[in-house]
């Protein structure tokens, strides 16, 4: 690591700290040619796929707006932030550990309905409607009657 001032050419690290919640280091490093001292951070670079739209256009992964398509679907619901912020963090390391450069919206789509549907139902049933371009009373029958026959449950944050 060179050191920012224009004469160093190396360093040395004094101190090291885990940071942002293990998420990252901390390292605290000491100018071997002028004596100054200033901090560095190493991240862990995840790549997140691209996400492939139905019209093709590619977009890179969103975290808040995935959130925020769960917010939508999930408002005025009785459902605590922290089972929406498991189900995201879920869904992200999925998207993850496909290990692909490109996904498809539609698989995102679906991995967001599986999360939904073990959370609220009629978040499920909302988010479903859209989803899904219900177009008239039936289409909403059949979703119902699709969530009726599953036991109620909520899946507390991993």
């Amino acid at each position: 690591m060179k050191c920012p001032c224009p004469k160093g050419s190396d360093t040395k690290v004094i101190d090291s700290r885990e940071s942002d919640d293990g998420k990252a280091i901390r390292r605290r490093r000491a100018c071997l040619s002028c004596d100054k001292r200033f901090t560095t951070f190493e991240k862990f670079e995840l790549r997140m796929p691209h996400i492939i739209k139905g019209s093709g256009i590619r977009e890179e992964y969103d975290e808040d707006k995935l959130r925020l398509g769960f917010e939508r679907a999930l408002h005025k619901r009785p459902v605590p932030v922290e089972y929406v912020d498991a189900a995201v963090d879920r869904i992200s390391q999925k998207l993850l550990s496909m290990s692909e450069r490109e996904v498809d919206s539609r698989k995102v789509g679906e991995l967001v309905m599986q999360e939904l549907r073990k959370l609220d139902k009629v978040g499920y049933i909302r988010f479903a409607s859209v989803y899904r371009d219900f177009q008239d009373v039936d289409d909403f029958r059949d979703a119902i009657k699709e969530v009726q026959q599953q036991p109620a449950r909520r899946r507390r944050p991993a």
